[in-house]
């Protein structure tokens, strides 16, 4: 219910305040950054003047349904590591075998089994946001959660324990990367570990209120 999602949503909030995010999957993502005091957008479902009032940042005041999801740009100098994406289409290519390299926040390295250059042309369009890491995003909604018999995603990826890492302008959501260009990137096998503590595992969500 409502309560039970708020209640989560505000719990994994006061963990990212407190410790750092490691990201990992079976694929070879392994990827670290730290919040600060960034803002922490909390889906929900909480359209009320109150919430509004106070907004941080323009994500604060758009209200998303079905609700279930925590947003943050991490700080961007803090993001470590690698990211190993879903074989997916780039710059209209197909690509796979992805996996970029970050260092403060930047990608450093382009490596992939095919259509590494459509990814680095891709990238280069999207100028410094292209080379950027843009936001964790994290599914809580038990709702939505992926059925263990199917691959697709409900919604846009908010089901619980679904994790999305995307690239990008991050301006809306309090960061400090400009230029408009944004993917947003699924992980449906994915580990989120905050502090010492185990909340995602392998794509299922274990701390939940």
């Amino acid at each position: 219910d409502y309560q039970k999602l708020s209640n989560s949503l505000e719990e994994f909030e006061r963990a990212l305040r407190k410790g750092g995010v490691t990201v990992t999957t079976s694929k070879g993502t392994n990827l670290t950054f730290k919040i600060g005091d960034r803002p922490v957008t909390k889906q929900d479902g909480d359209a009320s003047l109150a919430r509004t009032q106070k907004a941080r940042n323009l994500i604060d005041r758009e209200i998303e349904l079905p609700a279930g999801a925590i947003r943050v740009a991490p700080l961007e100098e803090t993001v470590e590591g690698t990211i190993a994406f879903p074989d997916a289409l780039w710059d209209n290519q197909k690509v796979e075998g992805l996996v970029l390299t970050f260092k403060k926040g930047q990608v450093t390295n382009i490596n992939a089994l095919i259509g590494a250059e459509a990814v680095k042309a891709e990238l280069d369009r999207g100028g410094e946001a292209g080379h950027s890491f843009r936001e964790l995003a994290v599914g809580f909604n038990p709702l939505l959660a992926i059925p263990e018999d199917k691959h697709w995603i409900p919604y846009y990826g908010y089901g619980a324990g679904v994790v999305r890492l995307s690239l990008g302008d991050n301006s809306e959501l309090g960061g400090k990367v400009t230029g408009g260009y944004v993917r947003w990137n699924l992980f449906t096998d994915a580990t989120v570990i905050v502090g010492n503590e185990v909340w995602v595992k392998n794509g299922k969500l274990l701390r939940v209120d």
